[in-house]
C-alpha cells in the first residue's frame, strides 16, 4: 500500500514537472510568432524570408493574430501668435531690428470705490484708491454723471454731468495705491423732487499707464431711492456736538489699553458724542468684549474694513477710512476729531472741551499740541503694582526735548472740509491755527496699544531721568485724573470689564 502511494505521488510530480515544460514551450513558441509578425515589415534585403515565416505561423496557428491599431499622428501645433522681434527694411535698404513687448496680466486698478456720499444740494464727495503710478506719472481725469429715476421731459428729470474735481489727500506716501477724494459739484441741484437716480463716475486714464490706450472705465458710485433725501440734513444744526474718526485699527491691540482709552474719552466728550471705530483686522475677541457695553450704550460704532487689506495702501489704507468717516458723518456733529487711540485728549481743569472749542469757533480746523510720553519709564513707588495700574496712571515721565518739530493731531468743523489727512487737511474752506498750546493737548504713549505685557522697563524715584539717551521730567497730569475714569467707567457700565487683561 505504502509502495502504491509513493508511485502515484511520483506519477503527479512528474505530470507537474511536464506540465511547466509544456507551459514555456508554448510561451517560447509565442513569442518566436510574435517576432515573426514583426519581420513583415523588415526590408526585402534582409536574409530570412517574411513570407517564410508567415507560412510557418500560419501552418503552428489556425487563428490570426488581431491586428493593432495605428495611433492617428497629432496635428502639427497651431502657429504662435506672439511676436518678439522681425525684421524691418527701410526705405534706404537699411535692416533693423523692430522688438516686440506682450503684456500678460493688470497692473494696479484704475479706481476702486469705497464709498460715495452727498455733500449738499448740487455737490457729492466719492472716496477711493487708485493707481499710484497712474497719478505721479500720469494725469488721470473724472467725470461725474447724474441719471434721474424719473422720464419726465422736466429738466431735473434730464441727466447732467460735470467735471470731477480730483484731490489726493495722502500726500504722497501711497503704496501701489494713492488716496483719490472725487469732488462731483454740478451747476444745479441735484434729485430736489426726491425721484431719485444714481450718481455714475467716468475714470480716464489720459494717456497714464499704456499710452497706446485712453481707458475710461464707468461705475455706479451712489444710488438714490425715491422719497429718501432728507435735505434739510445740509443747513441743519448738528444732533451730535463731538464725533471722532479712528484710524484703521490692526495687530495684536492691548484689550485693557483699548478699555482705558475709551472710557477716558467717553467721559471727556460727554453724552452728545459719537466715536466710529474701523477694524482693519485689531478687532479680535478680546478688544470686541471692551468696546461692547459702549456700543450698547449708542457711543460707538464698529466697522469691519478688513476687506481693504487686498489693496497696497499706506498704513492700512488710513487716509482712506478717515475721509469717508469724514464724508459719512461730516453733518451730524460740530466738531470732528482726528487722532489715535494711543492718545488722550486733554484740557486744563479750569476749562471743559465745549468752553475750548468754543474759543476756536471762528476757525475751520485747529492742530493739537502733543505731549510724547516714555512707555518704559515708571515710578518706583509703584513697584509691585504696575500690572493693576491703568496705562495712562503708571506712565509718568515726559519727553524733555524741546526745540523740535512733532505732530500734531487736529479736530475740524467737518462741513467745512472738502478732504483730509491724518495731521491736518489741506482742503478746506475757511482758516486754520495752530495757536492752542495752554488751551488743549494730548498725550502720546506711542506703542503702548500693541503691548500685551507689562511695559514698564525701569522704575525710578525722580523728577528726572535721561533714559536711552532721552530727558524725561515727570508728569503727572493724567495720572491724578485716573481715580475718576474709574468710577466713571463703573457708573457708566458697572464691573462688567473688571476682569479685562492685557
Amino acid at each position: 500500500m505504502a509502495i502504491k502511494d509513493k508511485e502515484k505521488k511520483l506519477f503527479l510530480w512528474s505530470s507537474r514537472n511536464y506540465a511547466a515544460e509544456h507551459k514555456l514551450f508554448l510561451t517560447t513558441l509565442l513569442l518566436l510568432c510574435t517576432i515573426a509578425t514583426l519581420f513583415c515589415f523588415i526590408p526585402s534585403s534582409f536574409t530570412i524570408s517574411a513570407s517564410d515565416l508567415r507560412l510557418c505561423i500560419s501552418r503552428i496557428s489556425q487563428t490570426p493574430p488581431t491586428p493593432t491599431a495605428t495611433p492617428p499622428s497629432p496635428s502639427p501645433p497651431p502657429p504662435s501668435s506672439i511676436v518678439h522681434e522681425k525684421l524691418i527694411t527701410n526705405t534706404n535698404t537699411t535692416t533693423i531690428i523692430k522688438r516686440f513687448f506682450n503684456p500678460y496680466g493688470s497692473a494696479a486698478y484704475n479706481f476702486i470705490t469705497m464709498s460715495a456720499y452727498r455733500g449738499g444740494l448740487n455737490t457729492f464727495a466719492i472716496t477711493g484708491l487708485s493707481s499710484k503710478p497712474l497719478h505721479v506719472y500720469g494725469n488721470p481725469t473724472y467725470e461725474c454723471e447724474w441719471i434721474p429715476n424719473t422720464n419726465t421731459n422736466t429738466n431735473s428729470s434730464k441727466n447732467i454731468t460735470t467735471i470731477g474735481y480730483k484731490m489726493l489727500p495722502d500726500w504722497g506716501y501711497g503704496h501701489v495705491y494713492t488716496v483719490v477724494i472725487v469732488n462731483c459739484t454740478f451747476n444745479e441741484s441735484i434729485n430736489v423732487d426726491n425721484s431719485g437716480g444714481k450718481l455714475m463716475l467716468y475714470a480716464s486714464t489720459s494717456g497714464g499707464g499704456d499710452t497706446k490706450f485712453n481707458i475710461t472705465d464707468r461705475m455706479e458710485v451712489l444710488v438714490e431711492q425715491p422719497k429718501v433725501l432728507d435735505i434739510t440734513l445740509f443747513n441743519s444744526k448738528p444732533k451730535l456736538d463731538y464725533f471722532y474718526c479712528g484710524s484703521s485699527l490692526f495687530g495684536n491691540l492691548n484689550p485693557q489699553r483699548v478699555r482705558e482709552w475709551i472710557a477716558y474719552h467717553v467721559r471727556l466728550f460727554g453724552p452728545n458724542s459719537h466715536f466710529v471705530l474701523h477694524d482693519a483686522g485689531g478687532v479680535h475677541e478680546e478688544v470686541f468684549e471692551v468696546l461692547k457695553p459702549w456700543i450698547e450704550l449708542g457711543y460707538v460704532t464698529l466697522q469691519d474694513i478688513r476687506d481693504q487689506e487686498r489693496f497696497d495702501g499706506y498704513y492700512h489704507n488710513q487716509f482712506m477710512v478717515l475721509n469717508d468717516c469724514l464724508h459719512r458723518y461730516k453733518f451730524m456733529a460740530k466738531w470732528m476729531f482726528f487722532f489715535d487711540v494711543d492718545e488722550y485728549i486733554y484740557v486744563p481743569p479750569k476749562s471743559t472741551i465745549k468752553t475750548v472749542l468754543d474759543s476756536l469757533s471762528e476757525y475751520s480746523q485747529f492742530t493739537i499740541e502733543q505731549m510724547a510720553m516714555s512707555v518704559k519709564v515708571c515710578l518706583s513707588h509703584d513697584y509691585g503694582k504696575t500690572y493693576r495700574k491703568w496705562g495712562f496712571e503708571k506712565l509718568v515721565y515726559r519727553d524733555a526735548i524741546t526745540g523740535i518739530r512733532r505732530d500734531r493731531k487736529y479736530a475740524v468743523q467737518p462741513r467745512s472740509l472738502f478732504a483730509n489727512g491724518i495731521h491736518m487737511s489741506e482742503n478746506l474752506d475757511g482758516k486754520t491755527t495752530h495757536n492752542t498750546e495752554g488751551r488743549i493737548k494730548y498725550f502720546h504713549y506711542h506703542g503702548a496699544i500693541s503691548q500685551r505685557r507689562e511695559t514698564c522697563k525701569l522704575l525710578v524715584n525722580s523728577t528726572k531721568i535721561t533714559y536711552e539717551k532721552t530727558p524725561y521730567v515727570m508728569d503727572t497730569t493724567l495720572r491724578d485724573i485716573a481715580g475718576s475714569i474709574k468710577k466713571f467707567e463703573l457708573k457708566m457700565i458697572g464691573t462688567r470689564l473688571q476682569n479685562t487683561r492685557q
